[in-house]
């Protein structure tokens, strides 16, 4: 057996093993119901524990379980900070502690996309990868640029090289398989957070990440989008093949490093920066960067936001939808009415079914509070209270979201806003949100 395939039976079997080990302690749970232990110490005691063994797991697998750590990591200030604590340092060995190609494999890997002479193309080149992903691993390397330097000579640029793994796309596929049937597993962790269709949506999305000329596509038009932009940088790329690509290096401060130890003034101009990307980027360059992973950011020297992967995008050449602007503005003016009428009119509620607008507006009012005033500082505590709000059964909010749809054409946009809100939690962040959306979103005029 290979090594590729004995890894991908091991990813499986420690997968597979996750239920067995919920199952055992939901019957323990069970158990100590009967001899008269309280039922919210029980469930505490479950959800920890059942916490600690998947985020475990997870921190030891690549591929797809990495992929969804990633994609569920933007959530984790919705978390209660016992559970969230040991989610973080989990997420963390995933990207410290998955084990490298081999170097021979990695020159292997080069000379099938770039051809016998592949060395030829740079000046050095480390065997070591300077990170580790999802699919893939980054070497850095210093370029042989054809152009010419400031003496006439050869130009010599400093590189990333992302290098995708053999069987990546196979490996990824099974891992999703195995993943979704941890559903009730996420659900003893956090009521009311139902991963199947953030499942569904990563799977359709592997199919492009495995395409580097698609991400160089990508990333190209990013980068024409915000040529000289003084906020945000885009790395030119270099050279792309299918399971190769080559793009400048970025030198700064990962987002994730900010979140840990920034001061108040970084992790502020860091969330200002980054909504100023969300919102901007269906506009200038017609797309959505759809992976707000804090992995993804770096805060440069000079105080842009440097974006390094591009692999998830959603295509959007007519721009932001203008029914959001303009409903969440007449949502800030209270038209109860013509909110609904604008809801309706998308899909978001049925067309026959009756609804009670002042319901739904006080359902909305406090998601809407970021835009409700000229500053706003999101924090952990702010969304742990909006997921409680919208998870208990019992609430009013909880029984009017169920009158409510999210029509497949939002479904990125919805996702890509929960994520990119999920980290200006982490980064509890102040900017001026509502200038923002006044500049970048169609429909939203200045609110009075």
């Amino acid at each position: 057996m290979t090594d590729i395939p004995r890894r991908a039976v091991s990813r499986t079997a420690k997968l597979a093993a996750l239920p067995l080990g919920f199952a055992g302690r939901t019957v323990l749970g069970m158990g100590k119901r009967v001899t008269g232990l309280a039922s919210d110490v029980i469930s505490a005691e479950i959800q920890q524990r059942t916490a600690e063994q998947l985020f475990s797991v997870l921190g030891q697998l690549k591929g797809g379980a990495m992929k969804f750590g990633q994609a569920l990591s933007v959530f984790e200030a919705a978390l209660p900070e016992e559970i969230a604590a040991p989610y973080r340092q989990a997420l963390t060995k995933l990207q410290e502690a998955a084990p490298p190609l081999p170097a021979a494999t990695v020159h292997k890997v080069l000379a099938e996309q770039l051809g016998p002479d592949w060395r030829d193309r740079f000046v050095e080149f480390n065997d070591t990868p300077a990170a580790a992903a999802s699919i893939g691993q980054v070497h850095r390397a210093v370029w042989r640029d054809p152009g010419y330097g400031p003496n006439g000579g050869p130009r010599h640029r400093d590189v990333a090289v992302k290098i995708q793994y053999p069987g990546a796309g196979d490996a990824l596929l099974a891992d999703l398989k195995q993943l979704s049937r941890l559903g009730g597993m996420f659900r003893a962790i956090q009521p009311g957070l139902d991963v199947k269709p953030l499942l569904v949506e990563l799977r359709e999305r592997i199919t492009e990440e495995l395409d580097y000329e698609l991400e160089a596509e990508s990333q190209r038009a990013f980068a024409a989008a915000y040529a000289d932009d003084p906020d945000i940088y885009i790395p030119e790329v270099l050279d792309a093949a299918p399971r190769v690509l080559i793009t400048e290096w970025v030198e700064g401060t990962p987002l994730s490093q900010i979140i840990r130890e920034g001061t108040e003034e970084q992790r502020d101009e860091a969330g200002r920066l980054m909504a100023e990307l969300h919102l901007s980027a269906p506009m200038r360059a017609g797309l959505l960067h759809a992976d707000p992973h804090p992995g993804n950011f770096r805060l440069l020297p000079d105080g842009r936001l440097g974006v390094i992967d591009f692999g998830a995008v959603a295509r959007m050449p007519e721009g932001t939808p203008e029914p959001i602007g303009r409903i969440a503005a007449l949502a800030l003016r209270g038209d109860a009415d013509a909110v609904v009428a604008g809801l309706r009119d998308e899909g978001f509620v049925s067309p026959t079914e009756p609804i009670d607008a002042e319901g739904v507006l006080d359902f909305l009012r406090p998601m809407l509070e970021p835009i409700s005033a000229d500053e706003f500082r999101f924090t952990r505590a702010w969304l742990r209270g909006e997921a409680a709000r919208l998870a208990s059964p019992r609430s009013p909010t909880y029984q009017l979201s169920r009158q409510l749809n999210l029509p497949p054409s939002y479904l990125m946009i919805h996702r890509v806003t929960l994520g990119s809100i999920g980290v200006l939690c982490q980064l509890e962040a102040k900017a001026p949100y509502r200038a923002i959306l006044e500049r970048w979103l169609p429909g939203f005029a200045p609110v009075s």
